[in-house]
């Protein structure tokens, strides 16, 4: 399991480094949009100081603009990884885009079995949304240790983000 943080500032990114507590980082849009800066020289700015992955949205909703732009967006880095919605032309996405090298971080996750389909798909990384499952009331934490045990008996290698 890894733990990433969710932001687009670099301050905050640092200080979680420094604190040995940040696996990588989740960033969208509205995170980008929140500091205000060029998008691109924010991104290129993060990536030069994560040494982990760095997760970074598209905002097509079908599968040939997801994959256009998450070429776009791990042309900027190495340790680039496009995160993915969990919607079944975000499977099409990610079953093409893992076959052409490029890691996804598969988003919107509820259920144990999104996360198995998108493991089956070829997801790098599954993000569960423990916090809006504990807000409506369901076990965030449980459902992250059920994709935990399926990954684990069928083999996965696809990680979970929390």
């Amino acid at each position: 399991m890894k733990f990433f943080i969710d932001t687009a500032n670099v301050d905050e990114i640092k200080k979680g480094i420094e604190m040995g507590l940040v696996d990588g980082v989740t960033i969208n849009p509205t995170l980008i949009a929140k500091e205000k800066k060029d998008p691109e020289i924010l991104i290129k700015e993060i990536l030069s100081v994560v040494e982990g992955p760095v997760s970074l949205e598209v905002i097509s909703e079908k599968k040939e603009g997801m994959c256009k732009e998450a070429e776009k967006l791990a042309s900027l880095g190495s340790n680039v990884v496009v995160k993915i919605p969990m919607t079944e032309e975000g499977i099409k996405a990610i079953r093409y885009l893992s076959r052409n090298g490029i890691k996804t971080n598969v988003t919107l996750i509820f259920h144990p079995l999104q996360a198995l389909i998108a493991a089956k798909a070829g997801a790098t990384y599954v993000s569960p949304f423990i916090g809006r499952l504990d807000d409506i009331s369901s076990r965030g934490i449980e459902i992250v240790r059920e994709i935990h045990r399926i990954f684990s008996n069928y083999g996965f290698q696809t990680e979970i983000i929390v």
